[in-house]
This record gives C-alpha cells, structure tokens and sequence, in this order.
C-alpha cells in the first residue's frame, strides 16, 4: 500500500470535498477497488472519513476535519520536492530546510500513515553519482538556485573545451539539471538557449537585470531535445569490430550504452567459435581506440583503416615498453 497514494486521497478529500470512490480512482489512475481499500485504510489510521449513501453521495472529511501541514516557510515548500533526494537538496543548499519540511509533513500524518511512511524511508535510498567518481565541486549552485526563482541575470567567468576556454557570459538562467550526479544550467544569452556545466563556472554573481522566461518553455523537452542533439553530435563516424564471447560479456562495463545497443542490433556471427561481427558509432579515432582497447584480446577492429593501425601502434608501444619484442 501506497504511503503517498493514501496521502493524496486525503488531500483529495480535504480540496473537493465530497467525492465518489469511482472519482477518486480516476484523480488517481487506480482501480475503484483499489479506491475502497485506501478509503478503509484511512478510516483504520484514524481519519474521520465517512461515507454519504444515495444519489449524489459519496465520501468526505469530517466538518472541520483538516491535515497539519501548516507553518511551512516557502524555502521549507520548494524543499519537499526534494524530500527523497538528500545529496541534491544540499547541493542547492537546502539540506536544512528538507529536514523541517519532511518532520512537519511526517507530524501532520495520523499515526498509522506516520509508521508506514517512516518504514518506507528506512528501505529507499537514492545516490544519484555514478561510480568510480568523485563528487563534483559546485560552489556557485545556492546562487543559480536564487537566480532561477527570482529571475535575475547572472554575470559568469565559464571555462569550456574549445579556444578560448574561459569566457565572459551574462546567463539568465532557465533552470537547473540533475543527471548522473553532474549538475548543468540552463540558461539563455543573447543569442541563444544553452547548457552549462556548474563545476565549470569559475565565478558568478548575481546581476540586477530582471528577466522572464519564455513562454511555453518546458525544462524536461529542452533537456529531452538537448540529449538527442548531443547524441548525434556525439557520433560522428563507425567502426567495425569484431567480439570473442568474453568481449560481449564485457562490453556494458567498459563503453556506452549506445555502443551495447549497436551490438546488439547489428551482431552477426563470424566462423563457429562464438565471435560476431558488428558496426559500433565512434567520436573519435583516439576515443574509439582507448575504449576498445579496454577488452584487450577480445576484440579486433576490423575497419576503418585509421582506428586500426591506431589500435595497432597503441599496442606495440604497450609490447615495447614491456620489453616484448
């Protein structure tokens, strides 16, 4: 049973009033069944829910009746939709406020719902950075935080991988991403809408300009639309190998996803010995040739010529400076 979805039928009832079981299901996208049960939850956790028979009937609080979600700042309100996320709510620098949001939200429950709520926190956890990485420095995040909800402009020094690498940008910032640990800004200059890595921005400060944000900009299809437009950017030749079995084992711990899929969807087996051929995207000569070089003896680049004799003389250094001859 859903600590949450319980949650949400007494909101439910406390902001409409009166409602049928066959209503709440469809607020909800349960069953109507699923609708009663949850009802008669709540009435066994000690919320006066009563049921009104005949036509125009249905179910509703007690006059009178109203949850304890009262006292919360507005920093207290933003943090609940960090509730589950403790790392990021410290990251934008509300790691105390979360914590006083979630002890009020938690005293508002009746005590059957605070049980069940609290055993269901003792059992999820969630570490957003990938493995084998170090948390990345954003000291800047707190002001992007401030910048995005009050909609002022921000002066910063970023330092990017193409010449020149450090440059000056009034950003206006749109919102803020989390993906695999990495915060990222959304933010439009001038001229255009783009990304931002936080831990590449050298300093900022607040400016005065106001700004708002357009109309109908939606923050996840940008993000959506942005990741596509990375992927084809990113991939910009292919190659074709060759895997023993081991090497497919091992492929998904050693290169992209993207790699895995294309392997998946274009092996064909070569000769009895479980090798299959298949056509892989690349970025590079040199990054195809340092990722491939990770499955050692279990793959052979078959084309193109250049990330073969790249692979090749990669070797031979490696077989030199071992003292194979």
């Amino acid at each position: 049973m859903s600590a949450g979805r319980l949650l949400s039928v007494l909101l439910l009832l406390q902001s409409r009033g009166r409602m049928s079981a066959r209503g709440i299901a469809g607020e909800l996208g349960v069953s109507v069944r699923t609708a009663y049960r949850d009802l008669v939850r709540l009435q066994a956790a000690g919320v006066p829910v009563y049921a009104e028979p005949g036509r125009g009937g249905g179910y509703q609080l007690l006059d009178g009746y109203r949850t304890r979600l009262t006292g919360m700042s507005e920093g207290e309100a933003r943090a609940l939709f960090f509730a589950g996320l403790p790392g990021p709510a410290a990251d934008l620098g509300l790691a105390a406020e979360v914590t006083a949001a979630r002890l009020k939200l938690l005293a508002a429950l009746p005590v059957g719902l605070r049980e069940e709520a609290a055993r269901t926190a003792a059992v999820f956890h969630l570490d957003a950075p990938g493995w084998y990485r170090e948390p990345e420095q954003t000291p800047n995040l707190p002001l992007f935080v401030d910048a995005v909800l009050t909609r002022r402009a921000v002066d910063v020094r970023y330092r990017r991988w193409r010449a020149p690498q450090e440059v000056q940008r009034r950003l206006r910032p749109y919102g803020l991403v989390l993906k695999s640990g990495v915060w990222y800004l959304v933010a439009a200059t001038e001229s255009r809408t783009a990304t931002y890595r936080v831990a590449q921005v050298l300093e900022a400060a607040l400016s005065d300009e106001q700004f708002d944000r357009p109309q109908g900009f939606d923050l996840g299809a940008y993000w959506t639309s942005y990741l596509d437009d990375f992927q084809e950017r990113r991939y910009t030749g292919s190659a074709t190998i060759r895997l023993s079995p081991r090497g497919r084992r091992r492929l998904p711990d050693n290169v992209p996803p993207e790699v895995v899929w294309a392997v998946d969807s274009t092996a064909s087996a070569v000769g009895e010995d479980g090798w299959v051929e298949a056509v892989i995207p690349t970025e590079s000569t040199e990054h195809a040739c340092g990722e491939l070089l990770r499955l050692g003896v279990d793959v052979e680049v078959i084309a193109p010529a250049e990330l073969r004799q790249a692979m090749a003389v990669t070797v031979g250094v490696l077989a030199r400076a071992y003292g194979v001859h």
